[in-house]
């Protein structure tokens, strides 16, 4: 008798869909934003037409409904946790905005009404890139997302937003998630635009993630229709935004340590001191070392909250351990691989300060992109 074996539980074997789409996305992450991302670093700016060669790869239209002009595609954590890892091959800063709209698109069809797919995700579906994030960290060293001092009070059917959100992507031309707390009914998303009245932007900058146009946002007593709550009066699941937003964040941090081994793993093979090259210093080859075992553990953790996320299995676990990872490991990471540069990690003729400079944000990130 003949017994079928159980479904692993947690299988990182690529399909061939997600093979071609890495294939892609690596190339284009080599082409387009590595080759770059140190001039826009240092202009503090993305380059002109970036966001939008980047819909040529589907970011967006790929989980959009048919109906709104999309392909309809299962929503996956695990195909987006790729995506997020190969484009910060490229660099973090143009990964974050590219996949910024995705995160909004993503919340919209977890959390919204079938009317508000219609009506919020149909613009996605247009050829052109539309700006939009997620707006949870608020400014100041005690922030808690679960204590959010962002509030919104009902008012004559609609609500009254007050408070300010920080590190917002497009906060000058985007529309926002905005996750505020609803009286004593917990948290809860609104859809605010950059033109509405009360509402101001200002550009912040910071010493990473400097390509990326980031905002403080301040609501100051902002009208926003009951039309524009996400899920329309239904409670809204905070503690899965934050979870599939950490998986992200793991998967950017993924990404950049990536780049620091492969960089660091050439330039000690091939540079040459006292006759030979530094990797044959046992020094040298065990922090190499280390920065390949501490980035598989990173992956791995990573995967599998991703994976559980997609079975629809129970993942905060999972998703802090992979946050909690790459905030400690991914700082290390990008410590390690300027120091053994030697003199050379610290100017700016190698990406090495740079990716050290990006990878400090992911112990600070919060809400920022959802897989």
């Amino acid at each position: 008798m003949v017994t079928s074996l159980p479904k692993p539980l947690f299988d990182l074997t690529p399909t061939d869909e997600q093979l071609l789409m890495r294939e892609n996305v690596r190339r284009f992450a080599r082409e387009h934003m590595r080759s770059q991302s140190r001039t826009y670093d240092e202009a503090g700016h993305t380059p002109e037409g970036f966001y939008e060669a980047s819909l040529e790869l589907g970011l967006n239209a790929v989980q959009l409904p048919e109906a709104v002009g999309g392909y309809g595609a299962p929503r996956s954590p695990i195909s987006n946790t790729l995506l997020a890892e190969d484009l910060a091959q490229g660099d973090m800063a143009l990964a974050i905005g590219a996949l910024s709209s995705l995160s909004f698109i993503n919340t919209v069809l977890d959390q919204g009404t079938p009317a508000q797919h219609g009506t919020l995700l149909a613009p996605f579906g247009a050829h052109a890139f539309r700006p939009a994030a997620l707006a949870v960290l608020e400014p100041g060293a005690r922030f808690s997302p679960v204590k959010l001092e962002t509030k919104a009070a009902r008012s004559a059917g609609d609500y009254v937003l007050s408070g300010e959100k920080t590190m917002v992507p497009f906060g000058d031309r985007g529309e926002w998630l905005v996750v505020a707390d609803l009286e004593d009914a917990g948290p809860a998303a609104f859809v605010v635009r950059s033109d509405q009245a009360g509402v101001r932007a200002v550009r912040e900058t910071f010493m990473g993630l400097r390509a990326l146009p980031l905002y403080r946002i301040a609501f100051d007593a902002v009208r926003v229709a009951a039309a524009d709550r996400l899920g329309e009066g239904s409670a809204f699941d905070l503690g899965r935004v934050l979870d599939l937003c950490s998986i992200g964040t793991a998967a950017l941090a993924t990404g950049v340590c990536q780049a620091v081994l492969d960089y660091v793993r050439a330039y000690c093979n091939e540079r040459v001191a006292f006759g030979e090259p530094i990797s044959n210093r046992q020094s040298v080859a065990f922090m190499i070392a280390d920065i390949a075992i501490e980035l598989d553990g990173l992956r791995l953790l990573t995967y599998r909250a991703a994976s559980r996320a997609e079975q629809g299995l129970p993942f905060h676990r999972e998703a802090y351990l992979a946050r909690l990872q790459a905030a400690e490991k991914g700082m290390k990471i990008g410590t390690d691989g300027v120091q053994l540069l030697g003199g050379h990690g610290f100017i700016r003729e190698h990406m090495v300060e740079l990716w050290y400079r990006n990878l400090r944000a992911a112990g600070i990130l919060e809400g920022c992109i959802s897989v």
